[in-house]
């Protein structure tokens, strides 16, 4: 039986904030994880439960620090158009707040000498924006609104290591107190046993990141876990923090981006940070993973097309050492499709769907997410059932799945399930071909490709009769052969 999130059966009643207090029982909402698709999820559900409880299993840092439960938090983070729109949607004014707080914005393509599929893109007026601050900030910022809420509280230092409830409905999860490391958990475990608690809820929303263990809990419980599709490139990235060097008048760009592709298969990222430093990730695929190694992190620079961000290292200072990541597989859980699975359960952010983060779509995805269980829950026309808010969270990572897939899919070695060609990908596969080779000079086609790359446009943006024409008739534009230092001046941009 799929209920709806109110414990009813479903056609019964509507999930419409806000609840009358008629002497009801509390509503209990839980969140597994304290980072941003955790706190926006609980932000959305405070609108339709007396309390939400977010259970964290870092210790929350007071300020914007990084924390061990981002593993990748010290890589490349940026904040996408459609992320900005979503976020500003559930929580106005924040945009505002990263800009106060000196999140750096970068037009795209004016201000970032950008490589893609063997073309240098013109750096024409911007029609897409990024905010490049750090992961911490952008998280403090958020967990700072959200926890105002006196509906809102957070469990920290604490884990969840099950659900409450059976294969029909989820009740609660069971908790067990972090310690100061899994030696000393386990140690403690043998001598007195494991030490949990319960903690009852009406719902309970997985934000917990790519390491979800939710399909083992549905498991335990009798119920189904989601099949997973997969797909791995093979990508892995190493960042290090670097202070520019002097301005020697060679550019005025602000950023600097190599997307790999299988014809080039190290990449690279340089984008500033709030504090005037720039984060600096380098990829690469199989059998070309950057170093670790602070000494030969450079020289994998020169690896890439031309030795621009090679000499802007060599002329930088260090200021971090180099940190990997190497978990950059795509992960879609389909917990939307049919199964016996509990009502009362729902999965959201990289807990559902995790993307791979060189393409840096997570953050933007979790607000997407929240958005759509926003929309999900006080949609009067439909009962918000289990399996339809699902269905809308998941339909709300589809774009940012598909182009992530769709990209990693090319990439030699790739393996997954996912990794397949249907015949029915040819025809697509031939047209974004077609795109990619006039995007870097048409801004016919350039700025709906954009869009749809920054998530705020729908990706049928792209077979607009204009954006059609142009990419099936127009001859591949002119682009520049070497790094365009410096951007072109405002005008009227010829469309070849």
């Amino acid at each position: 039986m799929d209920d709806d999130l109110n414990g009813r059966a479903a056609g019964t009643g509507q999930l419409t904030p806000p609840y009358r207090h008629t002497g009801r029982r509390e509503r209990h909402a839980v969140v597994i994880g304290g980072g941003i698709a955790g706190l926006l999820a609980a932000q959305v559900l405070a609108a339709h439960a007396d309390r939400v409880t977010i259970v964290e299993r870092d210790r929350l840092p007071d300020g914007a620090k990084p924390r061990s439960g981002v593993p990748q938090g010290s890589h490349i983070h940026v904040l996408l158009a459609g992320g900005q729109l979503a976020l500003e949607t559930l929580l106005p004014g924040i945009v505002g707040e990263l800009r106060e707080h000196g999140a750096p914005e970068v037009g795209m393509p004016s201000d970032m000498v950008q490589w893609q599929s063997g073309t240098w893109y013109r750096r024409t007026p911007a029609t897409a924006h990024l905010l490049t601050g750090s992961r911490p900030l952008l998280e403090w910022l958020v967990r700072r609104r959200v926890l105002a809420d006196p509906r809102i509280r957070t469990v920290e230092g604490t884990e969840v290591v099950g659900l409450l409830g059976d294969a029909v409905r989820t009740t609660g999860v069971l908790l067990r107190d972090r310690g100061t490391g899994e030696k000393a958990a386990a140690r403690a475990t043998a001598r007195a046993g494991v030490v949990t608690r319960a903690l009852t809820a009406d719902l309970v929303v997985d934000a917990s990141g790519r390491g979800s263990r939710a399909p083992h809990w549905l498991a335990a419980v009798g119920a189904e876990p989601p099949r997973e599709e997969t797909l791995d490139s093979g990508l892995s990235y190493a960042t290090r923090v670097y202070r520019p060097g002097e301005d020697d008048d060679t550019t005025d760009t602000i950023g600097y981006f190599v997307v790999p592709d299988p014809a080039q298969v190290c990449g690279a990222f340089a984008l500033p940070m709030e504090d005037g430093r720039y984060l600096v990730t380098l990829s690469g695929a199989r059998g070309n993973e950057p170093p670790s190694d602070e000494e030969e992190f450079a020289e994998f620079a020169a690896r890439l097309p031309h030795p621009f961000l090679h000499e802007w290292l060599r002329r930088a200072e260090p200021d971090s050492p180099v940190r990997s990541f190497r978990n950059m597989g795509n992960v879609r859980r389909r917990y939307d499709r049919p199964g016996r699975r509990p009502a009362g359960f729902l999965a959201t952010g990289d807990a559902l769907c995790t993307v791979n983060p060189v393409y840096g779509q997570g953050m933007s995805v979790a607000a997407l997410n929240a958005v759509a269980l926003r929309e999900a829950l006080t949609d009067r026309r439909r009962t918000p059932t289990t399996r339809r808010v699902q269905r809308a969270l998941l339909t709300s990572a589809r774009q940012a799945w598909d182009i992530s897939a769709g990209a990693d899919r090319k990439m030699p070695g790739a393996v997954g399930d996912a990794a397949r060609y249907s015949p029915a990908d040819r025809p697509a596969t031939w047209y974004l071909a077609r795109v990619h080779r006039r995007a870097g000079g048409n801004a016919v086609v350039g700025t709906p490709f954009r869009a749809a790359l920054h998530l705020a446009s729908p990706l049928n943006v792209l077979f607009a009769p204009r954006v059609v024409r142009a990419v099936l008739f127009d001859p591949v534009p002119r682009t520049p052969a070497e790094p365009p230092m410096w951007r072109e001046a405002a005008g009227p941009t010829p469309e070849t």
